[in-house]
């Protein structure tokens, strides 16, 4: 999860593709970064195991666009394909 806050945060595209599970990714061309938005700071909640190769992560990401400040707020699932971990979908809360 850090290390795909950190792609965001620096504008690696590819890199979130690529660490994103290929039975729920965009297209690469449809994964664009918002204008003008950065992402600021990542507080993870909790994360665990749902079985051996599946597990969660709650955090919220801060962002900014336009000078004003947003939260987001997930709870992601990831998957292990290949010996590595990957992220399949999750849910946004409020």
């Amino acid at each position: 999860m850090r290390s795909r806050f950190s792609a965001y945060a620096v504008g690696d595209l590819d890199y979130v593709w690529a660490t994103w599970h290929p039975r729920t990714r965009p297209a690469r061309e449809e994964l664009a970064a918002a204008p003008g938005q950065e992402w600021t700071g990542l507080t993870v909640h909790s994360a665990g195991l749902a079985e051996e190769r599946s597990g969660w992560v709650e955090f919220t990401a801060v962002y900014s666009v336009g000078g004003r400040t947003g939260t987001l707020h997930e709870r992601s699932r990831f998957e292990v394909r290949a010996g590595r971990w990957f992220y399949v979908d999750g849910d946004v809360t409020g």
